[in-house]
């Protein structure tokens, strides 16, 4: 029964800070920022959210200041929303895997681009496809490449 209940009060707590980000927190600290995940464990008491900031360093320790410093009004806005019996404490957590995957697709997508210009030209391929004997390579399938080798 707890699991259920903290995963869903969770989410509740996600939707609520998400929007209150978004539409009401007027800090110019906090921007480009995505809400990913809550993490509360079984008492309700604390919460714990894990953000992913773009930008550079610098930007992301400013936002998570800027975090810090709203702490109290994400709060309260999570107690006039949420009827909980305490209002979970926030904290916030910077967690830069969509970074970490974004930097891992480009370094992939170079490696490919990289070896693209090895790669045999679709011209080399029928060159070798030509010399290949003439007989098929099974001998009950026709072959309709080359009228010639069914006439010997």
């Amino acid at each position: 029964m707890g699991t259920r209940r903290t995963a869903k009060v969770a989410e509740a707590i996600r939707q609520v800070v998400s929007t209150a980000v978004l539409f009401e927190l007027r800090d110019p600290r906090v921007s480009d920022i995505t809400i990913l995940s809550v993490e509360v464990p079984t008492d309700l008491r604390t919460a714990k959210i894990r953000v992913s900031v773009m930008g550079d360093e610098r930007d992301q320790k400013l936002c998570m200041q800027g975090l810090n410093s709203a702490r109290g009004f994400l709060q309260s806005r999570i107690a006039d929303r949420l009827d909980l019996r305490y209002t979970p404490v926030l904290t916030f957590v910077l967690d830069d895997g969509i970074k970490k995957s974004i930097e891992a697709s480009r370094i992939l997508r170079e490696i490919a681009e990289q070896r693209q210009p090895d790669a045999p030209n679709a011209g080399d391929v029928e060159v070798e496809q030509e010399s290949a004997p003439d007989g098929p390579a099974d001998p009950e399938s026709p072959s309709d490449s080359n009228p010639d080798s069914s006439v010997q």
